[in-house]
């Protein structure tokens, strides 16, 4: 394992779906259930797969990606309808942390400031943190729905607001690279999540816990 990167940075942010935690199974649990409140969605069947397709997207973007044939006042209707049900059945189910993750952020968190900024919805960040108690692990989070900026400006708020020296990002998707090149940010790529990234990052993770092997 490449421990050239030891000492090289002063904090570390993270992506959360496909980084920190899966809960793909419960969103699209919560969405079915969302689709079928709508009359005009009896048809739509949400699915695993349907729900990784849209992974890192913004909360607006997901939406127009998924349902294209809607009218702007239809798709508001569902975003709406999805995001409450969400939250809803996420406070009841969670989603599934990835192994040696809590082990790991007190490793982590011993040496290196840790953040959160993820493409989500205001709450579901939180929602993470009260759930697994993460709250002790991580200074500060910012996503798109408190403003509604992109990954890459709410990462250089969280590295301007915060006076962070060497920030180093953790993720898993191409949207998550082409954000953190953006702020000008290294990317450190979370393979065994939900994307593709061919090349780039500085370095490849396999597992969360290899982040105590290469920091």
């Amino acid at each position: 394992m490449d421990n050239t990167l030891k000492d090289k940075y002063d904090s570390i942010i993270f992506d959360l779906d496909g980084t920190l935690w899966d809960s793909t199974d419960t969103i699209t649990a919560a969405w079915q259930a969302a689709l079928d409140q709508a009359p005009y969605m009896s048809h739509e069947v949400m699915t695993r797969d349907r729900v990784r397709s849209i992974t890192g997207m913004t909360y607006d973007a997901i939406f127009e990606k998924l349902f294209p044939f809607l009218s702007t006042e239809q798709r508001a209707e569902v975003q709406k309808l999805c995001s409450i049900s969400e939250l809803d059945i996420l406070h009841k189910q969670g989603g599934t942390l990835y192994p040696k993750l809590e082990e790991t952020l007190t490793y982590l968190g011993k040496k290196y400031k840790l953040y959160i900024v993820s493409n989500c919805q205001s709450g579901y960040i939180e929602l993470f943190l009260d759930l697994n108690n993460m709250h002790p692990h991580f200074l500060a989070h910012q996503c798109y729905g408190t403003k509604g900026n992109p990954k890459a400006d709410n990462i250089r708020d969280i590295v301007n607001d915060h006076q962070l020296k060497a920030p180093v990002y953790v993720g898993d998707t191409m949207g998550d690279y082409t954000s953190t090149t953006k702020a000008g940010v290294p990317f450190i790529f979370a393979s065994y999540g939900f994307g593709v990234v061919e090349n780039g990052q500085v370095a490849t993770i396999n597992n969360f816990e290899e982040l105590q092997q290469i920091l």
